[in-house]
């Protein structure tokens, strides 16, 4: 089956993709959906330029499509992409939606428009056993931004391990947060994975802190051979 995945770089597009290619699918292209708006309801913000490297990387090729970012007239960038998708002859959309009704279902919607199929293969799984699917399943992920109590500076720039897993569940027994993030309590960025052709190294980096969020700011970044 011909595919397309929404991808931001993050833990959760990189996961649908990687679901994909496990499936067999044909990917056609990745598409990243560069917001003017940091507090877009439909997608991911934090170093969303790095998608192109992040594609090289994976040598998958990229659809770089922008949007002003405004709630629900952004769905009509979104809705041109799918049009020019199926012009090209993708049959189906993957996502990294794990819990936002708000997200899915606007996509779902898209999809059923333009008869393709919708496929968000994490939809609803167990937050804490994704999470440790994601590191078993070799992918190197950091943290790009947090936004809720509890999670402080230090977080920006950790990679996920089974230990920073352990510590997002002593904070959840304190803080209701959802251990994958589907509740905009953080971003992440993947670095590496068994589906990575090159790695990717941050060459610099700064973190931007306001007073109880803040996002680690990648400013120049190259691949590697692995």
């Amino acid at each position: 089956m011909k595919s397309a995945v929404l991808f931001s770089g993050g833990k959760d597009s990189t996961m649908a993709l990687n679901y994909a290619i496990n499936q067999g699918d044909e990917i056609v292209a990745l598409c990243a959906m560069i917001s003017e708006n940091d507090a877009s309801y439909m997608f991911h913000v934090p170093n969303i330029n790095y998608t192109e490297l992040i594609a090289e990387a994976l040598d998958i090729p990229i659809i770089i499509s922008t949007t002003e970012g405004e709630k629900e007239e952004e769905l009509k960038d979104l809705d041109e992409l799918f049009v020019n998708l199926k012009k090209i002859g993708v049959e189906a959309i993957y996502t990294g939606a794990l819990y936002s009704q708000y997200q899915k279902s606007r996509i779902d919607n898209l999809c059923t428009k333009h008869n393709l199929k919708s496929i968000a293969p994490y939809w609803h799984v167990d937050e804490e056993e994704y999470m440790r699917e994601v590191v078993d399943s070799g992918f190197k992920v950091i943290v790009t931004g947090v936004f809720a109590e509890g999670l402080d500076e230090l977080w920006l720039g950790k990679v996920i391990t089974h230990e920073a897993i352990d510590e997002l569940k002593k904070i959840k027994s304190k803080i209701n947060i959802n251990l994958a993030f589907e509740g905009g309590e953080a971003e992440t960025m993947v670095l590496d994975g068994p589906i990575f052709k090159k790695t990717i190294k941050i060459k610099y980096a700064k973190k931007i802190w306001n007073f109880d969020n803040g996002i680690y700011l990648i400013e120049e970044a190259i691949l590697i051979d692995k």
